[in-house]
Parts: C-alpha cells; sequence; structure tokens
C-alpha cells in the first residue's frame, strides 16, 4: 500500500489560497467520514494517476473527514471490488458502489466536490417526484456515464447519476469513466460526444438531462424526452377530463386548453397509442420520415405545455350529472365535460396457442419485440398497412420474415406494397393460421389454404399479429352510451354521444384510422365541447335522433 500521507508526487499548490478557503468552508459542512480507494498500476505511474493523488492531496488538506488509501491492481482488494484499470477511484465501498475510472480534473472537479459532500452529509438535493421514481425501480441498475474534463455539460449529468447511486445505493451502481483516459471504453460504447449515459448496457441518455429526466430514463432504460410527475392529489377538478393520451386525446388537449378549459388527460397505458409502437410514419404532413416514437414524444411535449397528464391510471368508472365524476385507479376527477378518445386495442388471431405463447413467442408489436427475434425466422399475420410496414421493419432489423394474409392479395398502400416487393419478402397468400405450437417457446405454426382447405405445418420462433384493430368502447358502454352495429361509439357531427356531458374522438368512433384523422376529430371535438359550455345546446333543444 503506498504512503498516503506521503504520496510521491511535488508537493506545488494547484489550488490557491483563496480557493483553499472557499473549499474548506464547504467542506465543513459534512458530518460523516468518506473513504477514498485509488487503485494505481505498479507497472505504469500515467498522469492521470499522479491527477488523480494530487486532487485527492489538496482535498485532504481542507477536509479532514476525507481519507484516501491506494493500492495496486494486483492487490487482493482490486480482485474482491472488481477493479482492472488505473486509475480507478472508490468512494466509500463499504456503503455505496460508486467508482471513477480516471482522474477528477477539469470541470470534472466541480462533480467530485458534489460527490463528497453527498457522502460526507448524507444530504441528498433529490426532488420529490425524482424520489418517487427511484423508488419505483425494482431491480439493479448499472449506470455507466462517459465524461470528460473539457465538457461543461459532463458535470450537471454527473450529479445526476451521483444522486440516483447516493440514494439507492442496493440496487443502483455508477461508473464515472473519464474517456481521455479509459479511451478503449469510450470506443467500444460509441461515446464519442459526453456526456453519455448507459444503464444495464442500454443507452438512456445523450447530453445532460434535467434531474427528473434522468432518473425516468434510467427507471424506464430508454432515453426520455418528458417527464411527467406523479400526484398524490386524491381529488382533481377540471372543465374537461380526456380519457386517452393518443393522438385525438392530445390533440384535444391542446385545442380545449387553448380555448380556456382547464383540461386533464388520462392514459392507462403507453402516451401516443399505436403510434408509440410503429416503427416509422410516412405519411404525417410535414414529416416525412418520423419514428412512431418521436412523433409521440413531440405531441406528448407540445401537449404538457397546456394540460395535466395522468398517466399509469385507469378510468374505472364514470358517473354522470351535471357535475361529472371519473373514478380511476388512483384518485377522483370532477369535470363539466369528459371526452372518450380511448382508440382501440390490437385485434386477437384466437387460435389454439395464440394466449399461451403471448410474450413467448407471439407478440403484436414488432417495435417493442423485433430485436429478440433478430437472426430467427418469425411469421407476420395479416395484409394491411400495419402489417407490410412491421414486416419491412422486422428484416431491417435482421429478422427473417414472411407475411402470412387471408386474402389474394395486400390491402396496403400501393408505395408499401412496392418496397414489400423490392425487399423480397416472402408472401404466403390466402392462408390463415390454425394454431400455434411449441414448447415454453413458439416453434411452429399449423396453416390452411382457404382454397384447397389443406393443411401444413411452418417451422417458426415467432409470431407477429397486425390484422387490424378493435375499438377500445368498455367504458362508454358501462354508461351506457350507445354503440354503432360496427361496434363503435355513436356519436352526432360534433361528437357528442348519447351520454350528456360525454363526447368521443378518434379511432373510437370508426373511420379511418390515421394519425391525422385522430388528431383532427380530437380538434373538433375539443370545439364543440368548448362551444357547448358556452351555449348549452341541452338547454335549447332535444338531442335528435341517435341512430
Amino acid at each position: 500500500m503506498r504512503d498516503t500521507e506521503n504520496p510521491g508526487i511535488p508537493e506545488q499548490d494547484i489550488v490557491s489560497s483563496q480557493e483553499k478557503e472557499q473549499l474548506a468552508k464547504i467542506f465543513s459542512a459534512m458530518e460523516y467520514p468518506v473513504s477514498l480507494i485509488l487503485f494505481s498500476d505498479s507497472k505504469v505511474d500515467n498522469v492521470f494517476v499522479q491527477a488523480a493523488r494530487m486532487v485527492i492531496r489538496e482535498v485532504r488538506n481542507v477536509a479532514p473527514l476525507v481519507s484516501l488509501k491506494e493500492f495496486g491492481l494486483d492487490h487482493e482488494l482490486a480482485k474482491k471490488y472488481n477493479v482492472t484499470f488505473a486509475p480507478t477511484l472508490l468512494f466509500g465501498p463499504e456503503e455505496y458502489n460508486i467508482r471513477w475510472l480516471g482522474a477528477p480534473v477539469g470541470e470534472e472537479g466541480r462533480t467530485f466536490v458534489e460527490a463528497l459532500l453527498m457522502l460526507g452529509t448524507k444530504k441528498l438535493r433529490l426532488s420529490d417526484p425524482s424520489r418517487k421514481v427511484l423508488d419505483k425501480i425494482d431491480s439493479p441498475r448499472n449506470i455507466k456515464l462517459f465524461v470528460s474534463p473539457t465538457c461543461p455539460y459532463c458535470p450537471q449529468q454527473a450529479v445526476n447519476a451521483l444522486m440516483a447511486a447516493a440514494y439507492s445505493p442496493q440496487k443502483i451502481s455508477l461508473e464515472i469513466i473519464d474517456i481521455q483516459a479509459n479511451m478503449f471504453m469510450a470506443e467500444k460504447y460509441s461515446a464519442h460526444s459526453v456526456p453519455v449515459a448507459f444503464a444495464n448496457e442500454k443507452l438512456i441518455a445523450r447530453g445532460a438531462q434535467p434531474e427528473e429526466l434522468f432518473m425516468a430514463s434510467l427507471e424506464k432504460l430508454e432515453e426520455q424526452t418528458f417527464f411527467i410527475p406523479d400526484s398524490d392529489t386524491e381529488e382533481v377538478k377540471a372543465d374537461l377530463v380526456i380519457i386517452g393520451g393518443g393522438p385525438a386525446g392530445l390533440t384535444a388537449g391542446i385545442y380545449s386548453s387553448r380555448s380556456g378549459l382547464n383540461t386533464v388527460v388520462i392514459e392507462k397505458g403507453a402516451l401516443g397509442g399505436q403510434v408509440a409502437t410503429t416503427p416509422m410514419v410516412e405519411n404525417y404532413p410535414g414529416l416525412a420520415r418520423v419514428p412512431g416514437k418521436t412523433l409521440v414524444d413531440i405531441m406528448v411535449t407540445h401537449a404538457l405545455e397546456y394540460v395535466t397528464i395522468f398517466p399509469s391510471e385507469e378510468v374505472m368508472d364514470i358517473q354522470p350529472g351535471k357535475e361529472i365524476v371519473v373514478l380511476t385507479s388512483r384518485r377522483r376527477f370532477k369535470a363539466r365535460a369528459v371526452l372518450i378518445a380511448t382508440g382501440a386495442k390490437y385485434r386477437r388471431l384466437s387460435v389454439p396457442g395464440e394466449e399461451r405463447y403471448g410474450g413467448r413467442g407471439v407478440s403484436y408489436c414488432s417495435t417493442c419485440d423485433g430485436p429478440l427475434f433478430q437472426g430467427k425466422k418469425v411469421l407476420m399475420v395479416g395484409g394491411g398497412n400495419s402489417a407490410l410496414t412491421e414486416a419491412l421493419h422486422l428484416q431491417n432489423i435482421g429478422v427473417d420474415v414472411t407475411l402470412v394474409h387471408r386474402r389474394d392479395s395486400f390491402r396496403a398502400q400501393e408505395n408499401l406494397i412496392q418496397k414489400v416487393n423490392a425487399a423480397n419478402i416472402p408472401a404466403i397468400f390466402n392462408t390463415e393460421v390454425v394454431e400455434i405450437r411449441g414448447n415454453g417457446m413458439v416453434e411452429e405454426v399449423e396453416i390452411r389454404n382457404n382454397n384447397t382447405d389443406t393443411v401444413s405445418t411452418i417451422s417458426a420462433n415467432g409470431v407477429f399479429v397486425a390484422i387490424g384493430y378493435e375499438p377500445t368502447v368498455d367504458i362508454a358502454r358501462k354508461i351506457g352510451a350507445d354503440i354503432t352495429p360496427d361496434g363503435f361509439v355513436w356519436r352526432d357531427e360534433r361528437h357528442r354521444t348519447s351520454v350528456r356531458g360525454i363526447y368521443s374522438a378518434g379511432d373510437v368512433e370508426g373511420g379511418y384510422k390515421q394519425i391525422v384523422t385522430a388528431a383532427g376529430q380530437g380538434a373538433e371535438a375539443a370545439l364543440s365541447i368548448f362551444e357547448d359550455m358556452v351555449n348549452p345546446y341541452w338547454m335549447k333543444e332535444t338531442q335528435g335522433s341517435k341512430k
């Protein structure tokens, strides 16, 4: 072990006397000791190791509660803590799992000071929303944060990561990696533009983020572009409650709020609905090609400027009346009007094996599950726009995909058909799936030719289903709203349902199932609701025929 009182480096000052006074004042707030362990390489005493020693020495001179021990990579403690790189600096390893691969110099000197203060005071400047997000994490998270001493944005992201690791040390570990000291790791992760963060080997953030956004990205294990805080409010009053956070609901929220209505949006599933799982959208005006998730992020970010969104809440009941009560799985809402924009859900094949192998080879979302089937063979069942779009996406990510369609030709846009033909994606026409079989996972699919009535079996690792959607009308049925013979919510030309004060918009109404159409219907419904609140139609006339 190296003599930490005289680590063998020049004693020249690298911090001015004024800076020392400031640091001493800052570190005087520390109440708890912080032990540091520096691992160096006895064979190569590189500049980064020397810099780390120098910085720590200066800190120890003004922070008596900070201690340092130094060991070589060949020491048994290096094996215990799985340290293979020098310099590696461990922070309070008996309590935390925080390490620094490199030297805390330059801009990262600020991060080093913040880290010592966090651990030495045990006081974290975490907001309540951030704490709630971290409390939801129920499995380990290993953060790799790439930084550079010359990056002015890195300290902000580093502090976010440090707070997460200090708040939940049993579940969250952190490696701060200096790309100049550890170029091999930077190359391996393509971390050429810092700060960039990975968690459990998944990219979760590029650039510095607000604290809450980083925590949300860490919890979701994917980069988040907006943050919606949880609310503990037991009762919410609003002019309009919108049920559904897809294009119709989000657009209605923007239009109603801009009209002066206090509006909230409730969504039990993924914001954006079906759009969020669409690999690529090519027909939304103004955006020639945009991933569905990106388009959803744009919509949600815009909507959040006007409305409060309550995610992950399921509407359990609606009680119509002069004041409409909406009960969710978490709270009560009181409103003057309700807009049902619940969209549609994936239509199922309803064949043996479909339910049994759900999540074990049967999927309804190529964006979600496609990467799991790289190099494997799957069937894409369907012949419309969605099926062809998802088949192209699967092939693009390295999946061997074959289309199975019950008709003799595709029912999709011509440009999609041309792309499928150009990509040489095989298609089996006039054929339906009869049964899905396997042993724990999907292994084969029985199909029937509708022309010859012959049955055959195809080996496959997965079955993706894209045969259309069924409107989500459960809540509308529950309150007694009229349903059309086709199974959609009945409404008049102003989006009024048969229940006073209840409106509808989007795919739940039927019609053309397009993003732009749903958005347009959401805008129409919002304007209609505003006009009805200003001049209630029921005060002047009896609602006309419903059919």
